[in-house]
């Protein structure tokens, strides 16, 4: 994954748009399974095209819109919303837009989920006294999306993840563990682990993140 491991990071602030140009930058591929940023500035359109997979769009930053030749979804900053597939889709903003874009092939994907209607990863899943709640998003051989709640005083012991993940933190403060330093990440900021990397998640109060790990 093309990303700096062990440190927080912001999507949003890392890739800010420039004048009058779209921008997309590789962190992951396989071959199959990518993930991207994009970044667009004021007024300018990403043209729709087909494809025959379905993408999960994560806006980071700004408001955009993602427009078939019958419908329009308008998005801002935290909004998600999962692609049709087999029609033409395209992406445009009269602001600015940074937002992540994961390919979702040949996943199982969870009904909570439905292509054409935006929604908040946050919103997906509740808080429950004394414990995590995990929700799987979509997953394949390559690649599994989750969202987790944390109650206050909850967390997970330090373990190894099986591929390379990015933390995104939706709601409230976390504290993550990692390589034997810590660090404080709340909502709106990044994180990630490279494959077989020791690390622990604490809530600090309640805390909500997705998680999205690349298994090769």
């Amino acid at each position: 994954m093309n990303e700096i491991t062990g440190q927080v990071f912001s999507v949003a602030k890392e890739n800010r748009p420039v004048a009058g140009c779209t921008i997309s930058k590789e962190v992951f591929s396989n071959g199959e399974d990518y993930i991207l940023y994009f970044s667009l500035a004021k007024d300018t359109d990403i043209s729709a095209e087909i494809y025959d997979y379905q993408k999960l769009i994560i806006v980071a930053d700004g408001n955009m819109e993602v427009y078939t030749n019958k419908d329009v979804w308008k998005l801002n900053s935290s909004d998600c919303i999962l692609t049709p597939a087999s029609i033409p889709v395209g992406m445009r903003t009269n602001t600015k837009a940074v937002y992540t874009e994961v390919s979702i092939r040949r996943s199982n994907i969870n009904n909570a989920v439905n292509p054409g209607e935006v929604f908040k990863l946050a919103d997906l899943l509740p808080y429950q006294d004394g414990k995590i709640v995990n929700m799987d998003i979509a997953h394949n051989d390559k690649m599994k999306f989750v969202v987790m709640s944390f109650d206050e005083g909850t967390g997970l012991a330090e373990h190894a993840a099986p591929g390379d993940a990015l933390i995104f933190a939706l709601e409230g403060q976390g504290i993550i563990g990692y390589e034997g330093s810590e660090h404080k990440i709340k909502a709106g900021e990044n994180f990630r682990f490279a494959k077989n990397g020791k690390h622990y998640v604490k809530a600090d109060g309640r805390f909500k993140m997705a998680l999205l790990i690349t298994l090769e």
